[in-house]
């Protein structure tokens, strides 16, 4: 059973609570007999969106089983000041308006104790004097439900996107996380190319062993992910990944980031740029750095972006035939087949680039792990996330440097799931 079908059953439960008559209460939940009576009951006094409400909770003792139960209301959570609609209300200011801990807490209170910023949103209100009850609710309190939420994530890994197709074409990256007690995590990501579902989330502590990502494959396969089905891969040529390729998948395409590869370029060029103007006059020198490193950029770029490979073997001819092109032909030769795997017939949807995207919005959240104590309350924090991100539709409108390739949809539509109206916070049972 998959996120989405977890998140139908819970929904599916909560509205036959909410249809259940008093003659359906007379049954025992337990044995399923009728000979039960009126046993006492209880007042709780919940805080809502329409302030703090009073309701009394009828108790029931069946004489068959001689054990006794209560009457369940849906927007009640068991243990709770507040109602569930307060829950699902933080957990989504939290994941989709991007607050802190404190200002939703804030928010919160103001809005059901009618206290705080009420007050700055209804100006021609007449304040009371004396405000009789006044809403408590912290960010620590915000904190248990976001980690119990989490707790729910990590609980349904295992078959979490059982029997949604992958196009087998991937892309994994890593974001540095810095914990307290200055103490630092990695956690890697495992996405599809073409849907942008995200396969694995998890919190490691350092990328360059192959260990590292059998953890995060490992953990895409519980969550359903077909091995065999894995054709291609794009990362920024992390060694233990490699290892690790070559150990478990030897059949799976590396793809270089391009990004990445231009990054370790860098270096290069400004030594052969240094070398051609050694032994020369200052402004000779900067001209002549700028035209040889010019000269080399163009012909990097006609070997990294050429449309077949011929066009990038005779680039890479030219390369090696600059006066000071050598060392970077070597270097592009080294890497030659890795970054020309998305021409191919077979790897239609390959991205060239690492999923980087993948922690524009983990990194506005989360802010690098440092409201995260420990290994396993980031890994839950992170599994969370992965769950929002699954559910969430890409904006409708493109920005002015970004466009979406799917506007409107989520990863999850995308992939085929269908999830309809089942929410994220249905498929958590927040």
């Amino acid at each position: 059973m998959n996120m989405i079908e977890r998140g139908r059953v819970f929904v599916q439960k909560l509205r036959e609570l909410a249809g259940w008559s008093p003659w359906d209460w007379r049954r025992c939940p337990r044995c399923g007999g009728t000979w039960t009576y009126k046993n006492g009951g209880y007042v709780r006094r919940p805080w809502t969106f329409e302030g703090r409400q009073e309701v009394r909770i009828q108790r029931h003792r069946c004489h068959a089983c001689r054990r006794t139960y209560k009457e369940e209301q849906p927007w009640l959570v068991a243990g709770s000041w507040y109602a569930r609609e307060v829950h699902r209300c933080a957990v989504d200011q939290w994941m989709h308006q991007r607050s802190s801990l404190r200002r939703v807490a804030e928010w919160l209170r103001s809005f059901m104790g009618r206290q705080e910023r009420w007050w700055l949103w209804r100006v021609t209100d007449p304040k009371p004097l004396e405000q009789k009850e006044r809403c408590g609710l912290h960010a620590s309190t915000v904190q248990r439900w976001l980690d119990r939420a989490g707790q729910h994530a990590q609980a349904g890994v295992r078959g979490q996107l059982e029997g949604l197709p992958c196009s087998g074409q991937m892309g994994t990256d890593g974001l540095w996380a810095r914990l307290r007690g200055e103490s630092r995590r990695v956690v890697l990501g495992l996405v599809d190319s073409v849907t942008g579902l995200i396969w694995g989330m998890i919190v490691v502590a350092e990328e360059e062993s192959a260990a590292s990502w059998q953890a995060l494959l490992e953990q895409a396969r519980a969550m359903g992910l077909s091995w065999e089905g894995l054709n291609g891969l794009t990362s920024d040529g992390a060694v233990g990944l490699l290892s690790y390729l070559r150990q478990a998948l030897p059949w799976v395409h590396h793809q270089r980031c391009v990004w990445h590869l231009w990054r370790s370029l860098a270096a290069d060029l400004a030594q052969a740029a240094a070398q051609a103007a050694r032994g020369l006059s200052k402004e000779v020198a900067k001209a002549t750095q700028r035209a040889v490193r010019q000269e080399l950029t163009a012909l990097l770029h006609a070997v990294i972006d050429a449309p077949s490979h011929e066009q990038a073997e005779l680039a890479l001819a030219q390369l090696q035939a600059h006066a000071y092109g050598a060392r970077l032909a070597r270097k592009m030769n080294e890497q030659f087949d890795r970054i020309l795997f998305t021409l191919l017939e077979c790897h239609r949807g390959l991205v060239r680039i690492s999923p980087e995207w993948l922690w524009r919005d983990f990194r506005m959240r989360l802010s690098r792990g440092r409201n995260h104590g420990s290994d396993e309350r980031l890994q839950r924090a992170v599994l969370l996330w992965k769950v929002y991100h699954d559910f969430t539709p890409a904006q409708r409108r493109s920005e002015r440097k970004r466009t979406y390739k799917h506007p409107g949809q989520s990863p999850l539509e995308v992939a085929g799931g269908a999830p309809g109206e089942i929410s994220y916070l249905d498929a958590l049972e927040v």
